[in-house]
């Protein structure tokens, strides 16, 4: 078995739309998503953020030496979503001490799980989120006010830089993966691109 981001990509096409263009990113670009929907996004998305970059540090144990930088520059940047999170709640007078919700909770719980899987299906799912961040909010194209500034932090092209930097590690982790490994990165990749479509789509429904 051979496999790589890009094969993922082309194989499950339908799954990793639903995961990557979704009415709310579009009623944040038409400017009519209610602010109930996008606060109830921002809070989750902090509670998620903060798992995400557990995730991230268990990555770095797993990571071959020669992978570190790229890892490490994830998580400096973290460390700076997690400050810009709570200075746009701060502006929105929104309270981060909220549990997280079904659809939240359950994506915090698979990335958990990752940690007892081989490196190169921890590589495919983390690239897979921040690929799936990187296209949701930059294939709409431009947004206007307020919602700019959420589209530029992932839309930017160093952001898009940084995400073919981690498919390039991934696909290095594949390349020397068994089939059995293989497949288990496959399986994770569908689980991201499902879990993206249910967070989506519990911020759309909120009210």
């Amino acid at each position: 078995m051979s496999l790589n981001c890009q094969t993922l990509l082309h194989n499950h096409p339908q799954a990793w739309q639903s995961a990557t263009i979704h009415p709310f990113l579009e009623q944040c670009k038409l400017g009519t998503i209610l602010p109930s929907q996008f606060n109830t996004w921002l809070v989750q998305d902090y509670l998620f953020v903060v798992e995400f970059t557990r995730m991230a540090a268990r990555l770095l144990a797993s990571a071959p030496a020669q992978h570190f930088d790229i890892i490490l520059a994830g998580l400096a940047a973290l460390k700076d979503e997690l400050n810009w999170f709570r200075a746009k709640a701060s502006e929105r007078q929104l309270n981060l001490a909220t549990p997280p919700q079904p659809a939240c909770r359950q994506y915090c719980q698979f990335m958990e799980q990752l940690s007892t899987l081989p490196y190169a299906v921890q590589a495919t799912a983390f690239w897979s989120i921040e690929s799936a961040y990187n296209q949701g909010w930059r294939l709409p194209g431009p947004m206007p006010e307020p919602y700019c500034e959420f589209a530029d932090r992932w839309g930017n092209s160093g952001f898009t830089e940084y995400v073919q930097l981690l498919e390039q590690q991934a696909d290095e982790a594949l390349s020397l993966a068994e089939d059995r490994i293989q497949e288990q990165a496959e399986t994770t990749f569908l689980g991201v691109a499902k879990l993206e479509q249910a967070f989506w789509q519990m911020a759309f429904t909120a009210v």
